[in-house]
């Protein structure tokens, strides 16, 4: 009888601890060779931790690793990099400024002071070829797309030789079309007796791709399926110890008039280049308006436009008809703009204060939270922060520590909690559940709906697809800073329609390839970026020009 093939990676009893409480409790977690398994859990269930236990990262308290049936102790990142464990972490470990080949040899021992260059692009270029992960070896990394720079960490993790490798959130920054090339990627590489580790969110990616999934819950494993005998409801059931839904929420029924109002708008990125390229929209009260697109087109710095933190060329923002001008975002505020960036720690909270610091950020210098001229009632504050706590269930064990200490779930319940408690009449929301898990996901997207029923103008923005076309009353598409086409029924469109889009397929394309499929006609049809104001046509679209002279639009 043969011996049983051990596998890649064993795990068992692994234990970490942090400030004496334990992120990973005696977990085992095995990858077998061609084998695909998924690590689900909530945020701060240990995935993290586990992997980088397994990656160097960390030590552990307690437990073991065998590579292959060998006992193995990593003390450094190199230490498992030379066992055979790569990474590729959500965001991407490259440099920039250098290129593809020369990130692919960074912190390598034993390099000749002449770097073998020929040979380096030969060895990429085969990698390359093998695995279908095209990308110009001679390109500088800021230059490449964001599917690209994925491609070249992935490269990087194959040309190090890597038989195990960990995938973290790998499909969260691409479009369909890349997503299904990368698990064929995926699917090769198991099929030549890789060992993969996916980590992701996306539950109906986990079980599309996956063998086996291995549930975490506050640190500890509830246990390990078979991808082929389990539900994405019963997935997340198990993570998050109650039933989550996953219902579309239903359009909404009515809609109000035009709050906010982007005509002609023209922004300058941080290199100075052209961002937004005269976009036209508008945003109306009573519906979520989701804009989709590909990380870095434009998206940022047409949010930071519109509530007043980055500046314009030209064009305007109009807020009930009132040009705003380049108003500062205290102005945007008090005509009752509120903006949740995506950068919960750089932009929209602040580390090192605590909770009610951060919560009265907005709003300090306002009754009742001012005493006076020049001081803060904070026995006010943190009566108004604690209750905020509580209806928004935020975790913490208490006030007064800094934000810093919270989890992505609980900073982003703490920055709706700030920014929807006074009934905001426009929210501008930037990749809102963006690294969340199922539960915490939920709990935000039913908080804009919430939003979105009591009257306000939602803008979504999102990399996902499917929380867009869960959502979205209308629906947009940017490219390269310019608005690809705009659909009145987002749910009738196809998640491939959307990654052509986003790709840059000009619309008379894409709705030719649904022609050509076979598909229905859209009855609520894509609308080129020219007829955004047009519910009766250019007539509205020119009046509102000739009316937004006087900084009055015509619905004002």
């Amino acid at each position: 009888m043969a011996a049983e093939i051990p596998p890649l990676v064993s795990m068992r009893g692994i234990t970490k601890r942090f400030l004496g409480v334990k992120a990973n409790d005696a977990i085992d977690f095995d990858v077998r060779p061609g084998e695909v398994h998924t690590l689900l859990g909530e945020n701060g269930a240990g995935k993290s931790t586990l992997m980088n236990v397994l990656c160097g990262l960390y030590q552990p308290d307690g437990g073991n690793i065998e590579i292959e049936g060998e006992l193995r102790r990593f003390r450094t990142p190199r230490d498992a990099i030379t066992a055979g464990i790569g990474m590729v972490h959500q965001h991407f470990m490259l440099v920039p400024a250098q290129t593809v080949w020369e990130n692919m040899v960074l912190g390598l021992d034993a390099l000749p002071q002449v770097l073998p260059r020929k040979d380096i692009i030969r060895r990429i270029e085969e990698i390359s070829e093998r695995y279908a992960l095209r990308v110009d070896p001679l390109a500088p990394v800021w230059q490449l797309s964001i599917g690209e720079q994925q491609r070249v960490a992935l490269l990087k993790a194959l040309y190090r030789q890597a038989r195990i490798l960990v995938l973290d959130e790998p499909t969260a920054v691409l479009i369909p079309q890349e997503i299904q090339s990368l698990f064929a990627t995926i699917r090769q590489m198991r099929g030549e007796g890789h060992g993969i580790v996916f980590i992701s969110h996306k539950l109906d990616e986990v079980l599309t791709v996956s063998d086996r999934i291995s549930i975490l819950r506050k640190g500890k494993k509830i246990g390990t399926f078979a991808a082929a005998g389990v539900t994405k409801e019963k997935l997340a059931e198990m993570m998050v110890g109650r039933q989550v839904f996953f219902n579309s929420a239903p359009p909404t029924t009515e809609r109000g008039p035009v709050f906010l109002a982007v005509r002609d708008l023209v922004v300058r990125g941080e290199r100075g280049n052209i961002a937004v390229q005269g976009i036209s929209l508008e945003l109306r009260q009573k519906e979520i308006f989701g804009l989709a697109g590909v990380a870095g087109n434009g998206q940022l710095e047409l949010c930071e436009a519109m509530v007043g933190l980055r500046g314009s060329e030209s064009g305007d923002v109009l807020v009930q008809g009132r040009a705003m001008g380049n108003a500062s975002p205290r102005a945007f505020l008090d005509r009752g703009v509120a903006y949740i960036p995506e950068d919960r720690k750089g932009t929209g909270l602040v580390p090192s204060m605590n909770i009610r610091e951060n919560v009265v950020l907005r709003k300090y210098w306002k009754k009742p939270f001012a005493r006076g001229r020049w001081f803060i009632d904070w026995e006010v504050v943190a009566g108004h922060t604690g209750r905020l706590v509580e209806r928004f269930g935020v975790i913490t064990p208490g006030l007064g520590i800094p934000i810093r200490a919270l989890s992505g779930g609980n900073l982003q319940k703490l920055m709706l909690a700030r920014e929807l408690s006074d009934n905001p009449k426009a929210i501008i929301a930037v990749q809102p559940t963006w690294g969340l898990d199922v539960g915490a996901t939920e709990y935000v997207r039913e908080r804009l709906l919430e939003q979105r029923d009591r009257g306000a103008a939602v803008f979504l923005v999102s990399e996902d697809l499917e929380e867009l076309l869960a959502l979205s009353d209308r629906l947009a598409v940017i490219h390269q800073g310019r608005i690809m086409g705009i659909t009145e029924d987002p749910r009738a469109l196809s998640e491939e329609d959307l990654g052509l889009l986003m790709a840059g397929t000009p619309l008379a394309d894409v709705l030719r390839g649904r022609e050509e499929r076979g598909d229905a006609p859209l009855p609520g049809p894509l609308r080129d970026p020219g007829t955004f104001f047009a519910e009766d046509g250019a007539a509205q679209k020119k009046a509102f020009r000739a009316e937004g002279k006087e900084g009055r639009a015509p619905w004002a």
